[in-house]
């Protein structure tokens, strides 16, 4: 597995790499294991302020669905749209092609509160 050391985890196994006042939001490359095939990505909170952990969306997997919990306060500004044609994206790409989010932050200062990628590889048992 993947535990890219640049990018910050939730104990949900959403990623986020912070970029200034911007955020890029996914799901780790565990979580899409764990769920399998994913064939639908919905995000019906482009232009809403979510608060950190709070519920921004859903992944639909052939056997399941999950929610998408916000990792950091921000208005979610952007959703990945080739997500719509290519939701497989999540599964051969987590932490590139595949993210999901571009959110503008409230507070970037957050992102200390999150796992580290040797934290979260421990809460994994990677």
């Amino acid at each position: 597995m993947n535990f890219p050391s640049e990018l910050k985890y939730t104990k949900d196994h959403e990623w986020v790499r912070v970029e200034g006042n911007e955020a890029y939001v996914g799901i780790t490359d565990f979580a899409q294991r764990e769920l399998g095939d994913i064939v639908y990505i919905d995000i019906n909170t482009v232009g809403d302020e979510v608060s950190q952990d709070d519920v921004f969306g859903t992944v639909e997997a052939v056997k399941t669905v999950s929610d998408l919990f916000m990792p950091l306060t921000g208005t979610v500004s952007e959703f990945n749209a080739s997500l719509n044609d290519n939701p497989e994206l999540v599964n051969t790409d987590p932490y590139g092609a595949g993210w999901m989010v571009k959110v503008t932050l409230t507070d970037a200062s957050q992102a200390e509160g999150l796992l580290t990628a040797d934290a979260y590889k421990a809460l994994v048992g990677a």
